[in-house]
């Protein structure tokens, strides 16, 4: 997880990632998954560089 995440959104990953573990996703298809996730919310959310 990148540096720049919050605890919140550690925890945000964590739980979208055990998520789409319990509905049969990959390992590697979670991560993407809860990783693409918490990127958008934190773009929406303005919590991201706009350079």
């Amino acid at each position: 997880m990148p540096d720049e995440w919050s605890d919140k959104r550690e925890r945000q990953y964590k739980h979208i990632k055990e998520s789409e573990l319990d509905r049969g996703r990959s390992e590697d298809r979670a991560e993407e998954i809860a990783a693409a996730t918490v990127n958008k919310t934190r773009a929406d959310k303005g919590e991201t560089k706009n350079d």
